[in-house]
């Protein structure tokens, strides 16, 4: 089992660099994936998926579709060796876009999910 950093940084009950299993790792990896703006980061500028640009997009089946052809391709392309994808599901449903993905975490054979909702109007 690996020590990783947890997501967002913070510092634990014993004043140190927080920290997280490998299971909890990779979800954050998939939730950073998903919000990340290809450009965002100096060093990778090819990471993200470029959804936070669709924030603003109406809701739609086509924005649903679009969300999920992306994530799809961007977990193929950033996790291969952490994940294998299942299932992404996005569906756009009275003001709200939800974001599900289903994936065998490859390090342990555990299938695992991780669901996102993003909320347009107040």
């Amino acid at each position: 089992m690996s020590t990783h950093l947890d997501f967002p940084f913070h510092i634990d009950a014993h004043g140190r660099s927080a920290t997280t299993t490998d299971e909890d790792h990779v979800r954050d990896m998939v939730e950073q994936l998903l919000f990340t703006i290809p450009g965002e980061r100096v060093n990778r500028p090819d990471f993200g998926t470029g959804v936070l640009r669709l924030v603003f997009a109406p809701n739609s089946p086509e924005l649903a579709g679009a969300v999920e052809y992306t994530l799809q391709a961007a977990l193929q392309q950033w996790l291969p060796d952490d994940l294998r994808v299942e299932r992404v599901d996005v569906r756009a449903e009275e003001g709200a876009l939800l974001v599900s993905v289903a994936y065998v975490l490859l390090l342990t054979g555990e299938l695992n999910s991780v669901t996102v909702e993003r909320r347009t109007g107040p």
